[in-house]
């Protein structure tokens, strides 16, 4: 990330500074003529979003924060007055911004620099005119008492790990096949600090994950399985958390081929394990005091001539047969691998993060995630509190055992799809499978990629999952 976020030494006499304010009475605080302080009411009246006040050599920004409705609501409109403002500082190429709480909570002015950092991100590395598009917005100063350097330092990780997540994701498979996704992962985790181990096809193969070596078996790129741990000293966990990210790193649908149209954008059916891969560097640069494993099985999903076929019966790593009728179901496959596998950490609780399902992302949209919960109500809670704190929200759906039954096959111990209705719910029934631990699936594959920017949440890969997970890590280990 070349953004760079610092406590501002002193109150800057003229500069380009952001003020956050709760009313017009505290315009009075603020070196305004009369002329100005009656614009800005002004404005105020009229709705205007981010206020501001040319002067020429400088530009005064005022963003009020006074939107009714809960604390959760405030910091997102707060994070989207932080994009609005990047982009109008880059319109004017502005390169430092001050900003500047005059009557704001600390959580206020975190969550509005918050925006302005993750609406900054761009993924250039494929342009040709790269130095004639890039953002002009390099710094953000934060001029506050109350605000220390290592809070600042937590905010500085996030983004980075979001950055380094929206990387991956928006990368094409012409580079980042499963052997590279792993080689990345690796040399991120060894800057944040984090044990980490890549199991290759040798070894897949001799641990039998049936599911991981099927949909690769149309690839010419070998699978990997990457392992990222960080088990800090005084950890308040002995039983490891165990995140598990999908790393489908190009997804055609096998024989089972998906019409062009939606194949085009499939880069993306790897964001899971790059939530997962974000998540992990942000815990351990953040030095949470949690013991965290990250699993990443990885593969391409091609339909070469020995891909694996409708039809075809898969023994799995657990050694239950599963009966392929759609090989376009196939990131189920390779993560029930990696959570049968997780069952060796005698896990507290185990997070599974996928694009998985199409169902998902129609029930819902890209607004939210679809998740589902087996023996972790309260997990599933805090999870949920906070999906709502960071605005990458949760929505229930159920693990009921009757949908088992859309799942039962004649041939196997059961199929990889359960039919066209609830397919969401069939999908994470069908992973429930393969765990007896604490388990949370987490289907991301509404909110995952976006063809346009959304205020902070810019085209292409969003991250999802890395702030949540990292918040929801936090709160973990201050229970």
């Amino acid at each position: 990330m070349d953004t760079v976020i610092r406590k501002a030494l002193r109150r800057p006499t003229a500069a380009d500074v952001a003020y956050i304010i709760k009313s017009s009475a505290d315009l009075k605080n603020m070196d305004l003529s009369k002329e100005e302080v009656g614009f800005v009411k002004k404005q105020h009246r009229l709705k205007s979003k981010v206020i501001v006040i040319n002067r020429y050599k400088y530009q005064i920004f005022i963003i009020y924060s006074d939107l009714a409705g809960n604390k959760n609501a405030k910091l997102e409109y707060l994070r989207k007055q932080g994009a609005i403002l990047q982009e109008m500082a880059n319109k004017s190429k502005i390169e430092r911004i001050v900003c500047i709480p005059v009557n704001s909570s600390k959580d206020e002015l975190f969550a509005f620099v918050e925006g302005a950092l993750l609406s900054n991100y761009q993924f250039l590395k494929y342009k040709a005119d790269a130095g004639k598009t890039k953002t002009s917005l390099n710094q953000f100063e934060v001029y506050s008492d109350e605000v220390e350097d290592d809070e600042l330092e937590e905010l500085r990780v996030i983004t980075e790990a979001v950055y380094n997540a929206r990387d991956f994701v928006n990368e094409p498979v012409g580079y980042l096949t499963a052997p590279k996704f792993a080689e990345e992962m690796q040399a991120l985790s060894k800057e944040a600090g984090l044990k980490v181990e890549v199991f290759n096809k040798k070894k897949i193969e001799s641990l039998k994950m049936g599911g991981l070596l099927a949909v690769n078996r149309g690839s010419i790129d070998p699978p990997t399985f990457t392992i990222m741990e960080w088990k800090p000293k005084g950890a308040v966990n002995n039983k490891p958390m165990v995140l598990v990210g999908k790393g489908v790193v190009y997804d055609t649908g096998g024989l089972s081929l998906k019409p062009s149209n939606a194949m085009d954008t499939m880069k993306c059916d790897m964001a899971g394990g790059a939530a997962v891969a974000g998540a992990m560097y942000a815990i351990a640069k953040a030095e949470l005091p949690l013991y965290v494993i990250g699993l990443v099985p990885a593969t391409d999903n091609r339909p070469d001539g020995n891909a694996y076929t409708p039809g075809d019966v898969i023994i799995m790593h657990d050694g239950s047969t599963v009966e392929v009728l759609n090989t376009d179901a196939e990131g189920r496959m390779l993560l029930a691998d990696a959570l049968s596998y997780a069952k060796k950490y005698d896990p507290e609780l185990v997070i599974d993060v996928a694009t998985l399902t199409g169902a998902a992302a129609r029930a819902i949209g890209p607004r939210a995630l679809v998740g589902m919960q087996a023996k972790s109500e309260k997990e599933f809670e805090l999870l949920e509190r906070a999906g709502d704190a960071v605005h990458e929200r949760i929505v229930e759906f159920p693990l009921w055992d009757d949908y088992k039954e859309q799942l039962t096959s004649d041939i196997a111990d059961l199929k990889n799809i359960g039919g066209i209705n609830a397919g969401a719910i069939t999908a994470g029934k069908f992973l429930e499978h393969f765990t007896d631990y604490p388990y949370i699936h987490l289907d991301i594959a509404g909110p995952a990629f976006i063809s346009k920017k959304d205020t902070y949440r810019t085209s292409g890969g969003t991250a999802v999952g890395v702030r949540l997970l990292f918040e929801f890590m936090k709160r973990k280990s201050d229970v």
